[in-house]
């Protein structure tokens, strides 16, 4: 049976990054494709509906489809110990097949074959006896509505029916689903013997032997077929890399003519083949000289087609969002590849090197970073990490991982570096990790991943869920599936567009405090840093400061929820340093350093400490409406002075109130449901506030 031919698919690299390659991760809810297959897709296999119950089929029986149909008596067989397959089918003129027979798969007999001319031919013993069980299906039309009904039914067998862990190893039940497909491709890839691999997946699985929904002539098979087939098409294949490759370095070259400042660079192989190839987007240089303080350098995706290695590289701009900074393809995953791809994108950056790079854990890029950005800080995604955490740890936990998952998560955002060393060691003694090499693997990386270590780096909030979210909004954007790398070339330069990007509206920021330098940050930074910045205002009310003898300060909560900050106040400079380094991780001052602002009497916070990242000057995307923060405030302070009025009026009496109250509740169910015209209507309504 020959395998479908794949489209360029785009799969998340599996292999782990531990280094063994025995050991792949299995990512939970990944919707951006899979490999293709020649065997059935999960959603057709009887376990999904072996849960549910399967009544005896009946003689009237109605079904939409035959299909249907086939998988209702499939159910029911393998509930009742046999196993069924399709016999003949009717077809006429007018409805096309209109007759569809099922029978048991030991109906009928088999017709003795002509023997082979051999001194010892095998005499193969016929599982058919000819059983009458049966279910046969009729089309008919009703009410112009086509439907199948039972017009036959027997389940009168002549042989004896199979016990359920024997059922299951009939032919007709026995499914290698994609995942296991995966994995005995690369087990069988590394010279695993057969019998070899079937072993690993019952460890891997924790099942007993003999107990997989397969049997070792299965994955023989499998693996006959998929080599075979590979064989026949691997120089097909080879071709249309290298046909596709010469296309995408034509389309760079084209790309040229449209925009100036695009840049590229590649590599050639031995052969002269184009090996690497990486580009940027002149709106992504120029995006690069405001943003480019931190990267986040993404290499979760292969090609499946070309055994490319995706990497693309991220910003994030003053609104939270992701934002396009190159993209490279690599044939390995070689530290040489890693690094040729870090020097290329330093050249379209102009040789400027950023504070920060987030990556995936990958020993060979771990490598690169450290040779070619030596004075950039290297931090591991959380969401990552997290994400390979089930794969490593659910199987042998085994009920333990649903008490480890949490604690694990605390252990992750403790403050403090002793504090997480001692938990470490708690926790790895409690669960009986000590020997298990890959908490020695996060272990080994701590000082890029937990917050303890890696708090002092300016990360610009790109580890918050908002930003994760964002680029993969943008992954999923590109990595649909396309037939060839030209199709990929225009999917990425079309969503890395500026202009295609949804304006960020000058919406209005209502204030919440009234404190003047909540007044004065409104109006310099974005909606999104502002909101960040207002909300730390908010709960630095709650917050008591205390004046040490040199001038700083100890800030602690009211109700003692935190452990208290140290924060460092410098007058001659205006200088403000808080020991729980937020300014320093994300551009935005923290609640600690505005509470000893507010108590020396500030009422704008320094120039110093709005970054130009976080300025609503630096957007990438212009605002034709200058005017539009004014004409919000003026409208906003119209429906302040009504609520204020009406307010003043409803609480008089109990029944003003409850009018009011069900008013407004009414008046603002309606003004939700109430379409969006466009991003600068409170200007429109400020003026009709004015006429009036």
């Amino acid at each position: 049976m020959a395998m479908k031919p794949s489209n360029n698919i785009w799969i998340r690299r599996q292999q782990c990054p531990c280094g063994d390659w025995k050991c792949y991760i299995q990512y939970e809810g990944d919707d951006l494709g899979s490999v293709s297959s020649q065997y059935v897709k999960s959603e057709t296999t009887p376990s999904s509906s072996s849960s549910e119950a399967v009544f005896t089929p009946y003689v009237g029986q109605i079904f939409k489809t035959d299909d249907d149909a086939f998988e209702y008596y499939s159910n029911f067989a393998r509930k009742n110990g046999f196993s069924i397959r399709k016999a003949r089918s009717t077809e006429s003129q007018n409805l096309g097949i209109y007759r569809r027979d099922f029978v048991c798969y030991r109906s009928g007999f088999n017709q003795p074959r002509k023997k082979a001319n051999v001194e010892h031919p095998r005499e193969r013993k016929s599982v058919r006896c000819g059983c009458d069980a049966k279910l046969y299906l009729t089309k008919e039309i009703v009410d112009g509505v086509m439907q199948w009904y039972v017009s036959q039914f027997s389940n009168v067998h002549n042989h004896e029916l199979l016990e359920d862990d024997q059922v299951r190893l009939l032919p007709a039940y026995r499914k290698i689903q994609e995942v296991d497909q995966e994995r005995i491709l690369l087990l069988s890839k590394a010279g695993f013997p057969v019998n070899r691999i079937v072993k690993v997946l019952e460890l891997e699985k924790g099942v007993q032997p003999g107990q997989l929904p397969f049997i070792e002539k299965d994955v023989r098979n499998f693996v006959r077929t998929c080599k075979k087939t590979v064989q026949e098409s691997d120089a097909l294949l080879n071709e249309k890399r290298e046909n596709d490759l010469l296309e995408l370095l034509e389309a760079c070259k084209a790309m040229t003519g449209r925009d100036p400042d695009f840049v590229y660079d590649y590599t050639l192989d031995e052969n002269e083949k184009v090996e690497n190839i990486a580009w940027s987007f002149g709106d992504s240089i120029c995006a690069y000289t405001i943003f480019g303080d931190v990267v986040a350098f993404d290499t979760t995706y292969r090609s499946v087609t070309y055994g490319l290695l995706l990497g693309v590289w991220f910003g994030i701009d003053n609104h939270g969002k992701a934002i396009f900074l190159g993209c490279v393809l690599l044939q390995d995953e070689s530290s040489h590849s890693f690094a040729w791809a870090l020097q290329a994108f330093m050249r379209f950056m102009r040789g400027r090197h950023p504070q920060t790079i987030l990556t995936d854990i990958d020993s060979g890029l771990r490598d690169a970073i450290a040779r070619e950005l030596p004075n950039t800080k290297h931090v591991l995604c959380i969401w990552h990490i997290l994400s390979k955490i089930s794969s490593w740890f659910s199987l042998p936990l085994g009920s333990q991982y649903e008490n480890f998952k949490p604690e694990f998560d605390m252990l992750s955002q403790l403050e403090s570096v002793e504090d997480f060393e001692h938990q470490w060691n708690i926790l790895v003694a409690r669960f009986g990790l000590v020997s298990d090499k890959h908490i020695a693997l996060l272990y080994s990386y701590r000082a890029s991943w937990t917050f303890s270590y890696i708090r002092s780096y300016f990360l610009a909030r790109t580890l918050t869920a908002e930003f994760s979210l964002s680029l993969e909004s943008f992954l999923k954007r590109i990595l649909n599936g396309q037939t060839c790398l030209q199709v990929f070339f225009e999917q990425v330069s079309i969503a890395a567009n500026l202009e295609n990007r949804t304006r960020e509206g000058m919406q209005y920021m209502h204030v919440k405090t009234g404190m003047p330098l909540e007044e004065h940050a409104r109006n310099i930074l974005t909606p999104y840093a502002f909101n960040v910045l207002q909300h730390e205002i908010v709960l630095s009310l709650q917050y008591a400061t205390t004046e040490m003898a040199n001038g700083s300060y100890l800030v602690r909560h009211y109700k003692k929820l935190d452990g208290e900050c140290l924060v460092i106040w410098m007058p001659d400079d205006e200088q403000i340093h808080c020991s729980c380094k937020e300014f320093e991780h994300s551009g935005i001052l923290c609640r600690h350093s505005l509470r000893v602002l507010v108590v020396k009497n500030y009422f704008q916070l320094p120039e110093k400490y709005f970054l130009l990242r976080w300025r609503v000057e630096s957007s990438l995307v212009s605002v034709d409406d200058q005017n539009a923060q004014i004409s919000s405030d003026d409208c906003a302070q119209a429906f302040h002075s009504l609520t204020a009025s009406l307010l003043t009026e409803s609480l008089i009496s109990k029944d003003r109130f409850n009018y009011v109250h069900s008013e407004l509740t009414s008046l603002l169910e309606h003004v939700r449901n109430m379409p969006v015209i466009n991003e600068y209507a409170a200007n429109a309504a400020a003026n009709n506030i004015s006429e009036s």
